[in-house]
């Protein structure tokens, strides 16, 4: 990704072998951060939102910039997406503070961004602009104003049909069953678990022959954008 879309952004799929996470307190100069939990679980400290934050299958963090950090924990068969916006990003140590801090702010707001930490746990699902599926929001777009957007999508009511979008960035990876991504001038490609897709803006593309089981994470930037039939 970073090579194709002019380093704008980077996805990394990430697992930790043993579960044991050597860290200090740390911050990332970054437009945008997400860690998307797909399996296990990690705890994490955040600068002013109180004590351990553990996240779980279908969790996710948005890191607004320069929130101070560090990671504790993890479990053994924890497996998570980390998208980090532009690609190339400075990372620093935070010799001074400690973590916890003392005060719990959760309407802070870092560079116009909120910290999120959004729950799979009775998550409200809704039609998705693509007809054949549902999704639910993780309310990033309203919290970082716009500047990104994460959606989980399933295999709904309907068949899908070929659309269009004008997001700069659309970011597709799959986290269980399969899909048929068909898109003008290519060879269809049948995806499943780990698979990850972008799609151009303006490019007619159809999730076709979704499984019952089929489970998407879509990434946008920006968090906002229009979707058409083709």
């Amino acid at each position: 990704m970073p090579s194709r879309l002019g380093g704008a952004i980077i996805a990394s799929h990430i697992r930790v072998p043993d579960g044991k996470v050597p860290d200090m307190v740390h911050f990332h100069k970054v437009g945008f951060q997400l860690i998307f939990c797909i399996n296990g679980w990690v705890d994490v400290l955040y600068e002013d939102q109180g004590g351990v934050r553990r996240l779980t299958a279908g969790d996710c963090f948005i890191q607004p910039p320069r929130i101070r950090h560090r990671v504790l924990e993890a479990g053994d068969d924890i497996e998570v997406i980390e998208i980090g916006v532009p690609a190339d990003h400075v990372t620093e140590i935070d010799h001074e503070m400690t973590l916890p801090t003392p005060d719990l702010r959760p309407d802070r707001e870092w560079d116009g961004q909120r910290f999120v930490h959004n729950l799979a746990k009775g998550a409200d699902w809704h039609p998705f602009r693509q007809p054949g599926y549902i999704c639910r929001d993780t309310t990033i777009g309203a919290n970082t104003k716009g500047v990104a957007g994460v959606q989980v999508v399933r295999r709904g009511a309907g068949a899908p049909v070929a659309t269009r979008h004008d997001s700069d960035i659309l970011f597709g990876f799959v986290m269980g069953g399969q899909m048929t991504l068909e898109g003008e001038d290519k060879e269809p490609f049948r995806l499943s678990r780990g698979d990850a897709f972008v799609t151009p803006p303006g490019m007619v593309t159809c999730w076709a022959d979704p499984t019952t089981d089929f489970e998407l994470l879509e990434v946008s930037l920006p968090g906002f954008f229009t979707t058409t039939p083709a």
